[in-house]
């Protein structure tokens, strides 16, 4: 296999950090950009003593050359408590920060790969959300900064594909999950193992009935490169299709980790989805990619983790 020079931006968040480490083992030589506005230097301790690693301290809404083969953009708040918290930020992230890497790779004739999201699907009025469905986002709710950046950061990327013809990849991921997840950052899945784990009522909003597709983190990254190393320029979605209420995750979290916990209702979040699943088809086409990872296995494992730095 060819080694190769990849700039990872976002290199040390959840996703980010757990491609690195893939890339890294590979040897490949990795160049991980994260301002740390969420990412965590704890994410990528170990893969600093690596030789063909290097953490950059950048925020890409600065332009700034780096020499690369391929470009990764994975540099954007992912979960609702960040990009709520710095709306414009997620907006200049997705916009500014995906212009800049786009110019990077222009200029370079660079592979670019765009990570966007679910997100753009907003609370779907078609299920399981195919490539071809447009979505049903509200444009000034609180989850918009996020919702519509994502998707203005794929029609820059549509766009430097018409004008420039390099390679511009879009990647849509569903809910994700794993180890280098933070504790606190409001995703379900991490809400509810540490919660469970340190037998803290399990907080569901609503009454737990809204679904989601959780895909464990190894599964991602192999998507992720697939798309990254074939032809295929997307949009693709990446994510799990096995459909859950949020209820049976909260019990299963408990039951998992052997929990004392027990479950309370909150009101639903305005604009939060009432049904997400995916539909792979594409990707199981253009990719030859299915997620492998169980539900039950993946929460296995990221108990696992979580136990380890609680």
């Amino acid at each position: 296999m060819k080694k190769k020079n990849i700039l990872v931006a976002g290199g040390a968040g959840f996703v980010g950090s757990n491609l690195c480490e893939f890339l890294v083992e590979k040897g490949h030589r990795v160049v991980c950009l994260d301002n740390l506005s969420t990412g965590r230097m704890q994410n990528i301790k170990n893969l600093r003593l690596k030789k063909n690693f290097e953490f950059m301290r950048h925020d890409i809404t600065k332009p700034r050359n780096f020499p690369a083969d391929e470009i990764y953009h994975l540099a954007s708040p992912a979960s609702p408590v960040h990009y709520q918290k710095d709306p414009v930020g997620t907006w200049k992230a997705n916009t500014l920060g995906t212009l800049n890497l786009l110019e990077l790779a222009r200029k370079q004739k660079t592979k670019f790969l765009f990570a966007s999201t679910s997100e753009v699907y907003g609370d779907p009025k078609v299920h399981p959300q195919g490539e071809k469905y447009r979505g049903n986002v509200n444009p000034v709710g609180i989850r918009s900064c996020y919702d519509e950046s994502k998707r203005a950061g794929e029609s820059l990327c549509a766009d430097y594909y018409r004008l420039y013809k390099f390679p511009v990849k879009i990647v849509r991921i569903f809910n994700t999950y794993g180890p280098n997840m933070e504790i606190n950052d409001g995703r379900v899945v991490s809400n509810f193992i540490v919660q469970a784990l340190k037998n803290e009522p399990i907080t569901v909003y609503g009454q737990g009935r809204q679904t989601r597709s959780f895909q464990y983190i190894d599964d991602l990254i192999q998507g992720l490169v697939k798309m990254m190393e074939g032809s295929f320029l997307g949009p693709v979605n990446l994510g799990n299709p096995g459909e859950f209420t949020i209820l049976h995750l909260a019990k299963l979290a408990t039951q998992l980790t052997g929990s004392k916990s027990r479950i309370i209702y909150q009101p639903l979040p305005a604009d939060d989805p009432k049904r997400r699943r995916p539909d792979i088809s594409l990707a199981e086409k253009k990719l030859n990619w299915r997620p492998k990872v169980e539900l039950k296995a993946g929460l296995l494992r990221t108990i696992e983790y979580f136990q380890s730095i609680l």
